[in-house]
């Protein structure tokens, strides 16, 4: 097969952004995004894209209208697509037979009949969609439905971003799987997908393997770092109890060579698209083959996760003499990590919902997801405003909520902030990231995540 044109359905995070860096570093190939959402492709077209991603920007400026292209999805760029990734929504059911734990895979299916419909010729057609296991399979019974001489080759080829890094993942990747079918004509596609990120990645580090294990490695890797960062945070509650600092024993834990330092950050949770989503699908694959307590297993991960939400907010809200009703809190960080504006299945979304029930009067932060934490908490009952600078958000406010690590809210002028807070006045440092005994001299009361508070009497 002569590549000419890759197409990606799927104008998101991971297509926009894995497909940009496959411009640049392929400048002979066409590539063509498209999507049905025209909002999110005509973001992709102006000078705010719909992601905040470092680098981006610049990628995207090099390439688009030389190879990179973005519209709408069409029956004529499926056609004329040699390799067709798809890049589209996989969420968690939330209706019917596996509900809150199976992955819903309606657009991934409404994907495949396009192709089915459109395509000419050969097409390979790539997963890069988080997928649950042998999914491949059923995508190439749809495919493979027509009575024609067309040929559909399935890969695997899951992306492992890093939000916040993802440029630099994709530019200088640990590795790149592709799962393919054990068939010669399997084995051939593989090395055509190989072929194009062999322009810029080292062969040893592209792996295959069978589309199968390419499948399941994307969720036990999620899982996995997931089930790091609920371990962590399982012992800060400990800590806090006993006097220890969390910050100290992920240090020494994570000298550990055996053990390493990544992921071992404590926190008031995870977020982001993919780890509840990946853990709980990995949770149902084990119920479906019986597998009961493994399945459990995987789900603790989670249910860690969101007692760690849990008790924060109640933290906050017994420090505040056990109401925070008509008081003004500030939280800064909406985004689920520091330098993105993905707030997917942040913490902060159900921080904020669970204050806004106890009828706290909420002020949002963060220096890029603001846009998206006004869609997370519309509808929700109870007074929010958003502000994007700092010191304006924490004007006449009880207590301070630092939920995301951005580095400015590290290096903030916390005097400045003292003095235009209530007395007494809390900071809740939800990433255990700032100075507190530096805090606590300038007159807070200092709530830490995995270490004692510093309480004036």
């Amino acid at each position: 097969m002569q590549l000419k044109n890759i197409l990606c359905m799927g104008a998101g995070y991971v297509g926009g952004s894995t497909m940009a860096v496959i411009a640049d570093k392929c400048p002979h190939l066409r590539i063509h995004v498209a999507d049905i959402n025209l909002d999110r492709i005509a973001q992709w077209n102006s000078e705010r894209l719909p992601v905040y991603e470092p680098g981006l920007d610049d990628v995207v400026r090099r390439t688009r209208g030389r190879n990179l292209f973005f519209g709408e999805l069409s029956p004529q760029v499926i056609a004329e697509a040699d390799v067709i990734f798809v890049s589209v929504n996989t969420p968690t059911k939330t209706y019917g037979q596996g509900a809150g734990m199976a992955p819903d895979l309606q657009y991934w299916e409404l994907s495949a009949r396009e192709i089915l419909a459109h395509a000419t010729g050969e097409t390979i057609v790539v997963e890069k969609s988080t997928v649950p296991v042998r999914t491949a399979e059923a995508i190439a019974r749809i495919l493979n439905t027509g009575n024609d001489e067309r040929r559909f080759y399935i890969l695997s080829n899951p992306e492992f971003l890093a939000e916040g890094t993802a440029m630099h993942d994709l530019e200088e990747p640990d590795r790149v799987l592709i799962g393919a079918e054990p068939t010669p004509e399997g084995q051939r596609a593989a090395e055509v997908l190989a072929e194009v990120y062999s322009h810029w990645v080292p062969r040893e580090r592209i792996l295959l393997t069978s589309v199968w294990s390419s499948e399941l490695s994307k969720l036990v890797a999620n899982a996995m770092l997931a089930q790091r960062v609920s371990s962590i945070n399982a012992i800060t509650a400990l800590c806090e109890n006993t006097g220890a600092d969390v910050r100290e024993i992920s240090r020494a834990v994570g000298m550990d060579p055996r053990i390493g330092p990544r992921f071992l950050e404590a926190g008031v949770g995870f977020g982001g698209s993919c780890f509840r989503k990946d853990i709980l699908n990995l949770a149902y694959l084990c119920e479906q083959f019986g597998l009961s307590q493994e399945g459990q297993y995987w789900k603790s991960v989670v249910d860690m996760n969101d007692r760690q939400i849990s008790r924060f907010v109640r933290a906050v809200v017994e420090s505040q003499f056990n109401t925070v009703a008509g008081k003004k809190l500030a939280l800064l960080g909406f985004a689920f990590k520091p330098h993105t504006n993905d707030t997917r299945d942040s913490p902060a979304i159900r921080i904020a919902t669970q204050l806004l029930a106890e009828r706290a009067h909420l002020v949002i932060s963060d220096p890029q997801a603001l846009d998206n934490a006004r869609q997370d908490l519309a509808g929700l009952e109870g007074e929010v405003a958003f502000e994007a600078d700092p010191y304006r958000a924490v004007e006449g406010a009880h207590a301070a909520i630092l939920i995301t690590h951005w580095p400015e809210y590290i290096d903030l002028d916390y005097r400045k902030i003292y003095s235009v807070m209530v007395r007494p006045s809390f900071i809740f440092d939800g990433r255990s990231c700032l100075d507190h005994p530096a805090l606590f001299e300038l007159g807070f009361n200092v709530y830490p995540i995995g270490s004692p508070p510093l309480v004036h009497d």
